[in-house]
């Protein structure tokens, strides 16, 4: 059976005021964004390399 990764969407930058600023949440909207950022930087990257190696197959 062949297991299909979810596509991750590109997440959606917090508004300035969703973080109290108080550093005391964990984890923070920011950590929470900039990691599933990465997340979707690392698909993007994977994306263009596949779609680049079925051109030239």
């Amino acid at each position: 059976m062949t297991v299909i990764p979810k596509k991750i969407l590109k997440p959606k930058r917090p508004e300035n005021d969703d973080c109290c600023g108080g550093g005391s949440c964990c984890p923070c909207v920011w950590e929470d964004y900039f990691n599933q950022l990465d997340l979707w930087n690392e698909q993007q990257v994977k994306e263009k390399l596949d779609n680049t190696l079925d051109k030239t197959d």
